[in-house]
């Protein structure tokens, strides 16, 4: 039998708070996510989450437009603090104790990143955002997930999707797409099934962090991955 889940590193895009507009926050989407994440947490269950930028800027993007990628890196890192600040504000909002560390030090805005604070927080039952990516140009916010997730010793990663599990196409597209229950890292890589980068994948297998890829959007999601419940998402594994 498979031993519970104690601490859980969940990776939010940043395009997932901006629900259905088209830039920024949308206040309905927070309330249910920040509900989710509420609900788990009251479980005993420790959550770090790391949140992209994409609601605001793009690093990819901006390179393409002509801007030097590690400026457009950089711009990148800095909305993803922005997010975090967001979520935070909205957590502690729902009464729940959050902390935000950024890997790009900005004094009176969040804690530095450091992992045994990091881990000292989560023990105390709060909730820690971790922004500013991974700090250095080049890498994305799967990257940072994975490697917040091994570093704080997460039992498992969670990547919250606008759908329900690994397909083996676009559901969007192809109506024949079917959804995956489980697959493995190599397979996952092997596929190249774009739920995450090759660097994030290979960085979960080195350090056998297992990975469920869900639905956010569907209420009670989040509880349910964490609780087992094996009909949720698509599990990769080693």
């Amino acid at each position: 039998m498979a031993e519970p889940i104690q601490r859980v590193l969940l990776k939010l895009s940043g395009e997932a708070l901006m629900g259905p507009d088209a830039f920024g926050y949308h206040a309905e989407t927070m309330v249910g996510m920040v509900a989710q994440i509420k609900e788990v947490a009251e479980l005993g269950i420790q959550v770090g989450i790391v949140v992209g930028g994409g609601n605001l800027f793009r690093g990819a993007t901006g390179a393409l437009s002509g801007m030097n990628r590690a400026t457009a890196d950089s711009m990148g890192m800095l909305a993803t603090v922005m997010n975090a600040l967001a979520l935070k504000d909205a957590l502690q909002a729902a009464g729940v104790d959050a902390r935000m560390q950024t890997a790009v030090p900005i004094g009176h805005v969040g804690e530095p990143f450091e992992r045994d604070s990091a881990v000292r927080h989560l023990e105390a039952g709060r909730v820690v955002i971790f922004g500013g990516g991974t700090g250095n140009p080049f890498f994305t916010t799967d990257t940072a997930s994975a490697l917040r997730g091994a570093e704080i010793g997460a039992d498992l990663m969670l990547k919250a999707t606008k759908v329900d599990g690994v397909y083996t196409a676009d559901p969007k597209k192809d109506p024949t797409a079917t959804r995956y229950e489980s697959l493995t890292f190599d397979e996952a890589i092997a596929k190249n099934l774009g739920v995450l980068d090759t660097a994030a994948f290979a960085l979960c297998r080195e350090q056998k962090l297992p990975l469920v890829v869900f639905n956010i959007f569907k209420p009670g999601a989040l509880k349910r991955v964490v609780l087992g419940d094996a009909t949720e998402g698509t599990r990769v594994v080693l």
